[in-house]
């Protein structure tokens, strides 16, 4: 079908979460809250890794990583979430909407990698401890890091692609926070059939292998696990992993129900919130699953708090002198 009158669509509105105003300020608030934790706890494991030496490992490697691409995926939607609250919508430009959802795709498909990355980590460090120094070096870190980063934004370069060429011609009201890749097809009078196959087939190939794959290394964890002689270590591990595995769960979960499995009869409320799991709680989680919960990291959190009061301290007194 061609666009009637030539007439394209330039600028489209973001409905967001609509509700009453009183609850939407109660989400605001509290998905702001959310967000600023999101934002210094990913801050301070970055900060901490790249710092501190004892944190100079392949785990605290790409904890880094992952952190890293939490703070710019949030980034790129919780702000245009916050202000559909406070507005009852938001205009953007066509160009700016395919952008944004070219950033947060290719950041959710290197989240993918990067959790897979992580789940291979430790199962070389639980399953072959023997050689996990030899294997795991600072090379491979490196490739396997490229790897996730370079997959992630290679793979949805020729979806966008294929995007940017659509014509858009109305109506131009995309029911969602964020400029998703349903939501944004609607809008188009083109032949959307090869776009959409595509991106079924990349969606299908991005969650379900690695999440397959995640799941086998944390089988092969847990039954490694079950031989540990130590039953204090081995409740230790155990419960390390199972917190891992559940985040990892979370994440995978919502974006298989979301985007793998046909869902009709999903309303359009009931799918918004389904995305709020990938894009706000699991961001939230990381870093107090993978690291406010690890030993090391809360002994590197209290030496740079001891440290910054002393400074502190040092500075207040200098003044005063």
């Amino acid at each position: 079908m061609h666009c009637i009158n030539d007439t394209r669509i330039a600028e489209i509105w973001i409905v967001g979460l609509q509700m009453n105003t009183e609850t939407a300020i109660l989400l605001f608030f509290s998905i702001l809250t959310m967000y600023i934790f999101i934002l210094i706890g990913n801050c301070l494991i970055v900060i901490m890794v790249l710092s501190r030496v004892q944190l100079h490992s392949p785990m605290y490697f790409f904890l880094c990583s992952l952190s890293l691409c939490e703070i710019i995926f949030t980034s790129n939607l919780i702000p245009l979430l916050l202000y559909t609250l406070l507005n009852g919508g938001a205009a953007v430009y066509l160009s700016s909407c395919l952008g944004q959802y070219y950033l947060g795709a290719s950041l959710a498909v290197t989240e993918c990698f990067l959790l897979a990355v992580m789940s291979l980590d430790r199962y070389l460090a639980i399953c072959n401890p023997l050689h996990y120094t030899l294997v795991m070096n600072l090379k491979l870190c490196l490739e396997l890091n490229m790897v996730s980063w370079t997959t992630g934004f290679a793979s949805m370069l020729t979806v966008v692609i294929l995007m940017f060429q659509l014509d858009f011609c109305g109506p131009n009201v995309v029911d969602h926070y964020f400029c998703d890749f349903a939501p944004i097809l609607e809008l188009s009078c083109s032949n959307i059939f090869v776009i959409k196959t595509e991106g079924t087939l990349w969606t299908f190939f991005i969650t379900i292998f690695p999440s397959a794959f995640i799941v086998g290394t944390y089988v092969c964890i847990i039954l490694a696990i079950f031989r540990i002689s130590s039953s204090t270590k081995r409740q230790k591990t155990f419960s390390t992993c199972s917190s891992h595995l559940s985040v990892v769960c979370l994440f995978y979960g919502s974006l298989i129900i979301l985007y793998v499995i046909p869902h009709q009869g999903l309303s359009s409320l009931n799918h918004k919130c389904m995305s709020l799991i990938y894009t706000v709680v699991t961001p939230l989680l990381n870093p107090i699953i993978y690291s406010f919960r690890n030993q090391e990291i809360k002994l590197v959190l209290k030496k740079m708090l001891t440290d910054l009061k002393q400074l502190l301290t040092f500075k207040l007194a200098f003044r005063m002198t």
